[in-house]
């Protein structure tokens, strides 16, 4: 019998800018270089995955990366055109969207040494790195967010996937980017509801992790729900370094192991999402799933008394929903703790919250009280 344990090393760059197809900016170009510090690189071939309701939204985005494309020969050799693909849930639920990727990927003539740079929303980023995982078993990937949502949160991590038979995420797989650039301007695009949306994200990882950061966002919630950049990006960034700190120093950045801490309140928030068939945004569903267990915590006693409502305030005044009309099928969502369970491999893990920046896991859930933590936040609806 013979065991031998290996690693692989991985360096994962997140990088903070603006206007990133700037042909003044360099950003791009260095997390490029850094692949290939030689003297006299080899220039990669490079596939943009554009998400075309960004496109939509910001009509010269195609002209700027047109632009800075034609300002970069000798560091990329770029396909003739971005790849258009649907934004939101539709591009993880259709088929024919991964299909698309693979095939424009062949015929971009994308190898292991190759670039997948992918711009859009936390959707477009899950199904783009998807398809890249899985092509020629993984090509580089870069990931430029275009949400709130994906720049504090999913955008930064290592997960890939698409929702299969009617669950989400149900195929995937861990592919780490090459480099992750938030570029703030993107962030103008953004209607109220998808701007807001991504801030329950930034407020779990603050419950999870830091309780400071918690009271800076309470603090602030109101200029954020205004659109006030200099109160919203500091927040984004505070947020995106904890889920990076969590992947890269947690110690389970493949989640081998049952607990998943940064899936907080979100064992009931992929229920809802399936349940309205996605039209409950992911962001929207984790607020309320973060309601349920700090409800549910109350009533057990196992969290400070006080935490339902700071979590409700800080989220009403973030513009985020707390409850939903589907929360009066409580037995529905219930059946979400069944499904959580499987997807961690067997052992049920929620991971609730004591007091902010105290989590803790719990392996038994009692159905009847969390009944009630549901139906109670139903009758908001």
């Amino acid at each position: 019998m013979v065991d031998r344990s290996f690693s692989v090393a991985f360096t994962h760059r997140l990088r903070f800018t603006r206007d990133v197809f700037d042909p003044a900016n360099q950003v791009l170009d260095d997390v490029i270089r850094a692949d290939d510090p030689s003297p006299t690189p080899v220039v990669p071939r490079v596939l943009f995955v554009l998400d075309a309701g960004l496109d939509a939204a910001d009509p010269g985005l195609r002209e700027r990366l047109s632009r800075y494309v034609a300002s970069r020969r000798g560091v990329i050799d770029a396909a003739p055109a971005p790849l258009l693909i649907p934004g939101g849930e539709i591009a993880k639920n259709d088929p024919r969207v991964l299909e698309q990727l693979l095939h424009a990927m062949q015929n971009a003539g994308i190898c292991r040494r190759s670039y997948v740079i992918v711009i859009g929303g936390g959707a477009v980023l899950d199904v783009a790195g998807y398809a890249a995982s899985i092509f020629h078993r993984g090509v580089r990937l870069i990931r430029i967010p275009s949400t709130t949502l994906a720049q504090d949160d999913s955008g930064v991590g290592v997960k890939s996937g698409v929702n299969a038979m009617g669950l989400k995420n149900l195929v995937g797989a861990f592919w780490p980017p090459r480099a992750v650039i938030n570029d703030e301007s993107l962030l103008r695009t953004l209607t109220d509801e998808h701007w807001r949306s991504g801030f329950s994200e930034a407020v779990k990882v603050a419950l999870l992790k830091d309780a400071d950061f918690f009271a800076h966002i309470e603090r602030d919630a109101a200029r954020v729900h205004d659109r006030g950049f200099d109160a919203a990006v500091p927040i984004i960034r505070r947020s995106a370094l904890l889920h990076l700190d969590h992947i890269t120093s947690g110690g389970d950045p493949f989640e081998f192991l049952t607990a998943r801490p940064l899936d907080f309140g979100h064992w009931a928030a992929h229920k809802l999402e399936q349940m309205t068939n996605f039209a409950l945004t992911h962001g929207h569903a984790v607020g309320i799933g973060m309601m349920i267990d700090c409800r549910y915590a109350q009533l057990m006693g196992l969290c400070e008394d006080s935490l339902p409502a700071r979590v409700y305030d800080c989220l009403t005044r973030l513009g985020l929903p707390t409850s939903h009309p589907m929360l009066a099928r409580a037995d529905d969502v219930l059946a979400g703790l069944e499904q959580f369970r499987e997807h961690l491999g067997g052992r049920l893990t929620i991971t609730l919250v004591r007091t902010p920046g105290h989590p803790y896991d719990v392996h038994e859930i009692d159905h009847q009280v969390m009944r009630r933590a549901i139906l109670g936040l139903a009758e908001q609806a």
